[in-house]
Formats: C-alpha cells, sequence, structure tokens
C-alpha cells in the first residue's frame, strides 16, 4: 500500500440540500466541486464529502456510527456562541483540557462535529490535540 494522505471523509446524508446549507452556509465550508449526487466541501487537506444515502448501502442512525467530524477553530467560545445563534444543536457545551478546549455538535443527520481551540504552540497541529476528547 502506498497511501499519501486522507482524501476525503465521505458521510452519507438523508438530504443532500439541507447538508449542503449546514455545513456550506451554517458551518462556512467553502464548495470545491458539486455534482448532482456528490458535493466536495473545503480548501486544503482532507475534503469533506457529502453523498446521498440513499444510494449508498449505509445503514442505521448517524450518531451510532462512531463517526466524529473534527475541525479546528480559533475561538471555541465564538463558535459556539454563532452555532447557538443559528440554532445548531449543542451535543456537548465547551470543556478545557491541557491540550485545549473542545465542544460537540450535530448536523442535520445526528453526525457529530468536534470544535477544538487548541493551546498548544503548533495552532495548526490536529491529531495531538484530540486526545482526551472524545464526543461522549
Amino acid at each position: 500500500m502506498n497511501i499519501k494522505k486522507v482524501g476525503n471523509v465521505i458521510l452519507a446524508v438523508k438530504d443532500l440540500d439541507k447538508s449542503i446549507q449546514f455545513y456550506n452556509e451554517i458551518i462556512g465550508l467553502p464548495i470545491k466541486n458539486q455534482r448532482r449526487t456528490w458535493v466536495d466541501l473545503g480548501t486544503s487537506g482532507a475534503l469533506l464529502s457529502l453523498h446521498p444515502a440513499s444510494l449508498t448501502e449505509q445503514q442505521g442512525n448517524a450518531l451510532e456510527s462512531g463517526i466524529t467530524v473534527g475541525f479546528l477553530v480559533g475561538d471555541v467560545k465564538s463558535a459556539v456562541d454563532e452555532l447557538k445563534e443559528k440554532g445548531v444543536n449543542i451535543h456537548r457545551d465547551i470543556v478545557e483540557k491541557d491540550a485545549g478546549k473542545n465542544a460537540v455538535i450535530s448536523d442535520p443527520d445526528g453526525y457529530l462535529i468536534s470544535l477544538f481551540e487548541p493551546s498548544f504552540s503548533d495552532k495548526a497541529e490536529q491529531t495531538g490535540g484530540y486526545h482526551g476528547f472524545t464526543p461522549a
């Protein structure tokens, strides 16, 4: 195997238009590519891809899927405040640990989204900062 990097995270969604509105207009991810049954969001690194669940074999509840999408944010408190104003479901409010601050929201399908504000010197670091920040 010669894996270079994670290319995208694919979420099977019930209502593609509703999910595009959530991730693009509410969360603020730019649309990179869009086809009738597939949308890629983001600009660099791994893309978040949305695909209708009706066209996949995925079954079950999104919350029980074990999938959490993680975003690094500059200020988790202002992000949570903004999302609350927009009516987004806050799954778990802000907690603070040595690595930084974290909150968990959910999207229209019930997928969990971790918002992480790192406290370590490399603010672009992701993996090390998530240690201990499970969504439950």
